[in-house]
C-alpha cells in the first residue's frame, strides 16, 4: 500500500539526506519527495509516499522520530487531505495541432507558459489522477520533455 508521510525537520542542511537514507537503507523506494520550508522559516516540511505495510511504516516513522532533526511525523495516507502535483510538459505542437492542444489544456483548466515555433509548455497542477489524465491526452502529440513534482498534501480542517 502507498502511504503518504507529512514529516517536519529541522530547516538544516542534510536533513533531507539522513531522512531519505532511512528509506534506502531498508531498501524502500521512495516513489514521491517533495520539500520546502513551512510558514516558520527554521522548519521544513518533507512530503513522502512511499509503498509499505503498516508495520514497515511504522518502523520507519520510528526510526524517523528518533532523528535529532525531526520534530514530528504523521502518516496522513487515511486522512482527508488536500494534494496536488505541479507539472511542467513540452509538446509537439506545430500550427495545425496548436488548437487542439488549447482546447486539451482549456478543459484540464492547466495554462500554456511558453510557446516556441513547434512547441508548447504547458503547466498543470492537480492530484496524481488529474496530472496523469493530461499527460495521456498529451502523448498522441508528442511529448519532447516532462518534468512533474513530488505530491505535496496537507489535511483539511484545524491544524
Amino acid at each position: 500500500m502507498k502511504h503518504t508521510l507529512a514529516v517536519l525537520v529541522e530547516n538544516q542542511p542534510g536533513v533531507l539526506s539522513h531522512v531519505a537514507g532511512l528509506f534506502s537503507r531498508r531498501g524502500y523506494n521512495i516513489e514521491s519527495l517533495a520539500v520546502g520550508e513551512t510558514e516558520d522559516p527554521s522548519v521544513s516540511r518533507i512530503t513522502l509516499v512511499v509503498e509499505g505495510d503498516e508495520k514497515v511504516i511504522e518502523q520507519v516513522s520510528k526510526q524517523l522520530n528518533k532523528q535529532v532533526e525531526v520534530i514530528k511525523v504523521n502518516d496522513i495516507t487515511n486522512e482527508e487531505i488536500v494534494e496536488r502535483q505541479l507539472l511542467l510538459v513540452k509538446v509537439a505542437a506545430d500550427t495545425a495541432v496548436r488548437q487542439e492542444i488549447m482546447q486539451i489544456v482549456e478543459i484540464f483548466r492547466c495554462r500554456i507558459v511558453d510557446i516556441g515555433r513547434r512547441s508548447l509548455i504547458v503547466e498543470a497542477t492537480g492530484d496524481e489522477e488529474k496530472i496523469e489524465a493530461i499527460i495521456k491526452s498529451l502523448r498522441p502529440f508528442g511529448i519532447q520533455e516532462l518534468v512533474r513534482t513530488g505530491k505535496v498534501a496537507m489535511v483539511r480542517g484545524a491544524k
